[in-house]
């Protein structure tokens, strides 16, 4: 089955923003007979100083000469950037409201129009290499544009392939890489009076993957009667606090639980006043078991009924936002919960996945481990070397790094990618082993939500 066909013109769009930056520059002419300054616009075409382009130049005539000054753009290589990686399965989500179009005016109006999610996959980065040649049939023609051109880029200049709100990608920046000032050779006894000076620039871009576009019905109108027994609705709703007045949100009987996988396990009181850990450790899993003196059924049915798949856990880990999966009872275990976390309420990772958590001391590479490739990550449970000792263990070279610290192989060495002596703040992380992520704290590395919750720090919406 052929692989269904999409072209966006990314790549496109990058290089003709790329050719709008070298337009409308000009040289001077001399004078005119009013002895007035005179300007000619430098046109600027896409293709490189091949024969081919020289004989289009050339309108296919030996006869023709090409038109000076002249600026020609062209695409020189397009490489993968592996240091611009993120983490390639992150899908997000997008909720897009539009408002109404009214086809007989034209314009938008105030109320509300389509709805829409879109889900975007992480783009691909790719470093976009081009070289612009300067054509010119006189030294001071190419010293003008010159001049004109090398004061913008110090070092780079912004710009932005499409105004499209929802487009991750359309930002960038060309960065100036190089330049040749002529290509002409020593001596310069040659025939041919133009001379071409070269720039050579880098852009890098991020390619996207087609989203996912889903539209939403929209809700136009929301009948509602409540009312008290006696007809009306502000002591029933307000006063009576059944709707807007005051909610409570508690945690049953001041319970702990604990997460493990996919259950959850109710945790003895006893047991959470101690807790002093919010998290499971990197390396360890937590050491409390939970009681088997009260059931999960016995406990919900005080309050309400929980329904399998649509009733939620709610835990709060310290950040912004909670942490959300759905539940239903066990089918063989009373005291347990099963646990389906809602991915979009996982905080996204601010690091680029780990290969695996390792010790250093013990596995290396093809010692335990697979042989060094490019990309490898791992996190390190302990130190490697010191500064007395600068060569490290042979398996890992020259590598000298403390433990909690992500080594990285370049393609020569290993090296340090996160050094956790000096970051101090909060990161996101995904061990492409197992698939749990780990936050870094500051000072150590936790499991992100797996773990123990004391007492109101999670909650059941029935």
């Amino acid at each position: 089955m052929p692989q269904q066909f999409f072209y966006d013109e990314q790549i496109r769009r990058f290089l003709l923003q790329f050719i709008r930056a070298f337009s409308n520059f000009q040289v001077e002419y001399g004078k005119d007979r009013d002895g007035l300054t005179t300007l000619q616009t430098v046109p600027v075409k896409y293709g490189d100083s091949t024969r081919m382009v020289s004989a289009i130049l050339r309108e296919n005539s030996e006869n023709k000469i090409i038109p000076t000054p002249m600026i020609s753009c062209y695409i020189t290589g397009l490489e993968y950037n592996p240091d611009r990686r993120q983490d390639p399965t992150f899908v997000e989500k997008k909720h897009v409201r539009m408002r109404k179009f009214d086809p007989n005016t034209n314009e938008y109006n105030t109320q509300q129009g389509n709805a829409f999610t879109i889900e975007r996959m992480m783009p691909v980065p790719y470093t976009l290499n081009i070289s612009v040649d300067i054509w010119t049939s006189n030294t001071n023609q190419k010293l003008q544009l010159l001049e004109q051109l090398l004061v913008l880029f110090n070092p780079a200049l912004e710009i932005q392939s499409t105004d499209n709100y929802l487009d991750w990608t359309s930002l960038s920046y060309i960065e100036l890489a190089g330049t040749q000032f002529t290509s002409r050779a020593i001596p310069q006894g040659v025939d041919e009076a133009i001379d071409i000076a070269t720039l050579q620039f880098t852009v890098p871009i991020f390619l996207s993957a087609p989203a996912k576009v889903k539209k939403l019905g929209v809700i136009n109108k929301i009948v509602a009667s409540i009312y008290d027994d006696n007809g009306g609705i502000a002591d029933g709703v307000i006063d009576g606090n059944i709707l807007m007045g005051t909610r409570q949100k508690f945690t049953p009987m001041n319970f702990g639980v604990i997460l493990l996988g996919n259950t959850v396990q109710i945790l003895d009181r006893n047991e959470t006043t101690t807790n002093k850990v919010a998290y499971s450790p990197l390396n360890d899993p937590p050491t409390k078991v939970g009681t088997d003196d009260v059931s999960w059924a016995a406990l919900v049915n005080q309050y309400g009924e929980l329904q399998s798949g649509i009733s939620q856990l709610r835990l709060e880990t310290g950040g912004t936002a909670e942490i959300i999966g759905t539940v239903a009872f066990h089918p063989s275990d009373p005291h347990k919960l099963l646990w389906t976390v809602q991915s979009h309420t996982i905080p996204t990772n601010s690091l680029p996945a780990i290969t695996k958590i390792i010790n250093p001391l013990k596995s290396a590479p093809d010692v335990g481990l697979a042989s060094s490739i490019l990309g490898q990550r791992y996190l390190i449970l302990n130190a490697i070397g010191d500064s007395s000792n600068t060569d490290g263990p042979d398996a890992w070279g020259d590598l000298v790094a403390g433990a909690n610290d992500i080594i990285e192989y370049n393609g020569v060495n290993w090296q340090i990618a996160f050094d956790s002596s000096v970051e101090k703040g909060i990161q996101y992380i995904t061990n492409s082993h197992t698939s749990l992520q780990y936050k870094w704290t500051g000072s150590d590395w936790i499991k992100s939500y797996e773990g123990e919750y004391k007492a109101g720090d999670w909650s059941i919406v029935l």
